[in-house]
Formats: C-alpha cells, sequence, structure tokens
C-alpha cells in the first residue's frame, strides 16, 4: 500500500468510515471500520495528519489517535461540508474531511483533555438541572394559581412564602392537591441539592487551578464564567487573537457586504451560547454595579452608554471581558486594574 499521509475519519456510533491520501493528495482506500478495529488500524500506520469533526466523541476519539502517534486536527462540521462532492453519504463525508483538513485557511477546534471534557460536561449538566428547576418553579406557582393562591416570583420569594404562608392556605386545597405539591416541593428539593454539589464540584476545581483564580480578578468575571472558560479554551493558544476568540464565542457583528458595500448587523451567536451567555451576565454585573473610582472604565462605558443602546454596551463589554480572558490565559500574565490617564 502507498504511504500514507492524510486520513480523514467519518465518526459514528459503530462503523466508521476512513479515507486516506498520499502526499500528493491521491486516494489510497476508503473504507469502513467497525469500532473495536478503529484503534488497531490507525496503530498500524505510520505517523499522518488525521482529521475528524468536531462533535460529541471527537475529543475522545482525538485522544486516542494523538496517543498512537498521529497529528489529529478537529474541524467546524459548517466549514467541512463545503467540501462534499456529492451526494450525502459516509465515503463522501470522509473524502471532504480528508480534504478540508489539508486546507491551509482551514479553522481548528483544540482536541480537550479529559478533565476539561469532565468539567464541561459538569457545567452542562448544572444548566440542564437550573432550566429543570425554573421550569418546576413555574409549573408550581400556575398549579396554586390554579386554585386562586397568588405566589410571589422569585425562588427565593417561593421559598419564604411556603416557609411563612403556605401553612393559612393549605386548607383550602383539596387532599390530592395538597399531596401533589408537596411531591412538587420535594422534587424541589433534589433539583437544589444536586445543584448544589456540582457547585461544590466546581469550586473544588477553581480552587486548585490557578488559571480560574487569575480570571476571577477580572471584574465581570465570575467562578462560573472562569471555570467554563478555562475548560473550554484552555492556554488559549487556539485563537491568534482575542478578536479571534469572540468572534468564536459569536460577540462580534454578523456582515452582509457586496460590491464594496459594509452592511454590520447584530451579534453572530456562533459558537458557545453557554460561554456567551455567561459572559454578557458578567457584563451586566459590572454596569450594574459601576464604581466611578475606576476612571479609565468608567470613561470607556460612559462614553459608549453616551451614544450607544444600553445592550449594545453589555455586548461591547462581553467583547472586551472575552478579549481580556484570552490575554491573560495565552500570555499566563494577571490582571490589571486600569488607571486614570
Amino acid at each position: 500500500m502507498e504511504t500514507v499521509a492524510v486520513v480523514g475519519i467519518d465518526l459514528a456510533k459503530n462503523v466508521f468510515q476512513v479515507h486516506g491520501t498520499d502526499a500528493s493528495g491521491r486516494r489510497v482506500f476508503n473504507k469502513s471500520l467497525r469500532r473495536a478495529s478503529v484503534a488497531k488500524f490507525f496503530a498500524n500506520l505510520p505517523p499522518c495528519l488525521v482529521g475528524m469533526e468536531a462533535c460529541g466523541s471527537s475529543h475522545y476519539w482525538g485522544r486516542v489517535i494523538s496517543d498512537l502517534g498521529h497529528d489529529v486536527k478537529l474541524m467546524p462540521p459548517q466549514y467541512v461540508k463545503p467540501y462534499v462532492k456529492t451526494n450525502k453519504n459516509d465515503a463522501a463525508d470522509a473524502e471532504a474531511i480528508c480534504e478540508a483538513v489539508t486546507r491551509p485557511s482551514m479553522r481548528f477546534v483544540a482536541v480537550k483533555t479529559e478533565d476539561q471534557q469532565t468539567l464541561l460536561l459538569i457545567h452542562r449538566e448544572r444548566d440542564g438541572l437550573v432550566k429543570d428547576r425554573t421550569a418546576l418553579i413555574n409549573r408550581l406557582r400556575a398549579t396554586l394559581g390554579e386554585f386562586g393562591i397568588a405566589v410571589p416570583a422569585g425562588r427565593g420569594r417561593l421559598k419564604r412564602w411556603f416557609q411563612e404562608s403556605y401553612g393559612d392556605r393549605e386548607s383550602e386545597l383539596p387532599p390530592l392537591m395538597r399531596r401533589h405539591i408537596q411531591r412538587m416541593r420535594i422534587r424541589l428539593t433534589e433539583l437544589e441539592r444536586f445543584i448544589a454539589d456540582l457547585d461544590a464540584e466546581i469550586d473544588r476545581d477553581i480552587a486548585r487551578n490557578d488559571a480560574c483564580r487569575r480570571l476571577l480578578e477580572v471584574p465581570g468575571i465570575g467562578r462560573l464564567s472562569a471555570s467554563a472558560l478555562v475548560a473550554s479554551v484552555g492556554n488559549g493558544h487556539a485563537f491568534k487573537s482575542g478578536r479571534q476568540l469572540s468572534a468564536w464565542l459569536g460577540l462580534v457583528p454578523k456582515q452582509h457586504s457586496s460590491g464594496g458595500k459594509s452592511v454590520l448587523r447584530g451579534i453572530s451567536k456562533r459558537g458557545d451560547a453557554y460561554l456567551r451567555k455567561m459572559l454578557i451576565h458578567g457584563a451586566r454585573a459590572v454596569l450594574r454595579h459601576l464604581n466611578p473610582k475606576r476612571k479609565v472604565l468608567t470613561r470607556w462605558l460612559s462614553d459608549l452608554l453616551a451614544r450607544a443602546n444600553f445592550n449594545v454596551v453589555i455586548v461591547a463589554l462581553a467583547n472586551k471581558l472575552a478579549r481580556i480572558t484570552w490575554a491573560l490565559l495565552n500570555k499566563g500574565s494577571r490582571y490589571v486594574e486600569p488607571t486614570a490617564i
């Protein structure tokens, strides 16, 4: 068999498709592999460039194949799609991946370590539990509202209401509804406990992670933001600049330009929605608790607030936080509070 220089692998649950080419780009093979045969197949190949789309299991396979001596590159699926030359099938997808990974203009996704992947899954689970808790609270308030009992909005107010006022209204409910409300309250308590357990796991990781502690020094970067950013971005070397990181997070304007006319619209909202949400919440908190003694930051924000919509200012500050984050992670430095000029 000719020497293989590049391999594109189309990941799947059980049957994987691999397409290999030599240094000149000529096809060497395009065949399917069972899951159990993938590691053995790459162990028998000489070190080569291996491309795959970034998806649910790509980081795992990236680590496995990298340990066998290959150079693994992950690519966003939307950047691979233009290289599919014919109808969609596994063989065409693997060939497109093999071609896309060799393009000098291609953008890649860094392979995450086990610790990074685990921490991001904890964040994902916590985010899902918070949504479940919000939905349960809304159903609980709506259920009581069906019987003419108005419950104050807000998680803390709901808890106090049950402690102080529910006993006075409980007798108005039928026995079956009282038992149903009790079951909903028990489930709410369990969700609170699960969220607290995950928060403790995140806090323990922050305590032993120097990069997270350095990010916490930045106004607008909280514990969840710092932990998720370090888990997703790592040392920031996958991005050439802070602007590239903010673009990856979807915090830059979306363009629709043609014929020399530049048209900028709202932010692109590409990339990681969870990180973008955390940065925007952090920017909102900075504006809410703005300290006039921070002369430079206040002047920049004040000038921006004078000429732009409040939500535009929030996104601009989130963009700035993303760029600061990249600089701190990429250079390994600490945040320095700006001083007046």
